[in-house]
């Protein structure tokens, strides 16, 4: 598959843990030409081994996180990111783009039998599939003002992949700003 001729934003491909998040976010990068950073490897410890234990993280655990990520997204605007981060609420999402405004979110979306078998599948992950249904209540979709849009998981990766790569090399992306999302012929993949 060949990438689009773009200027990659910083892009942090989203949703709730098991949706694919490092495999598309790693296969994006990859098109894109850009490095790609799970945002799982800027958690502090402490937050590792709270979720690993079970224990859903609080907004305290999370708020310089948070910032960590957007300030590293910022460090790549130049050279474009694509990283992968829950970023499940709008609040989130804000705190990232106070850090990096530019940022364009790609929400992975799926139902919860099929993020349950994907958790099922994969080895050696700290996030146990018990918090899927606390993950799932926390996530709250894009809203209108938020510069990004879904893409359905409930197809072949490299399906995911080339509607998140339409969808960034739409034209009026240049001129996107939050609170302007473009609406294209690509309107399934759009919110």
């Amino acid at each position: 598959m060949a990438a689009p001729d773009i200027e990659p934003p910083p892009v942090v491909v989203m949703g709730v843990s098991g949706c694919g998040k490092t495999t598309v976010g790693t296969r994006l990068a990859a098109e894109l030409g850009v490095r790609f950073i799970d945002g799982d490897d800027l958690h502090p410890a402490a937050n590792v081994e709270k979720m690993a234990s079970g224990t859903p993280l609080t907004d305290q655990d999370r708020w310089p996180w948070l910032h960590d990520v957007g300030r590293t997204l910022r460090a790549h605007e130049a050279t474009g990111l694509v990283l992968a981060c829950s970023a499940l609420r709008r609040a989130y999402r804000d705190a990232i783009r106070c850090e990096a405004p530019g940022t364009v979110f790609v929400h992975l979306d799926g139902g919860h039998d099929v993020i349950r078998s994907r958790m099922g599948a994969r080895s050696s992950h700290f996030m146990p599939a018990s918090l899927l249904a606390s993950q799932l209540g926390t996530l709250e979709a894009l809203a209108e003002h938020e510069p990004g849009f879904s893409v359905d998981i409930d197809a072949p990766i490299d399906v995911i992949v080339g509607k998140a790569l339409h969808a960034l090399s739409e034209p009026e992306r240049s001129t996107w700003t939050p609170g302007q999302q473009p609406r294209t012929s690509a309107s399934s993949v759009w919110r």
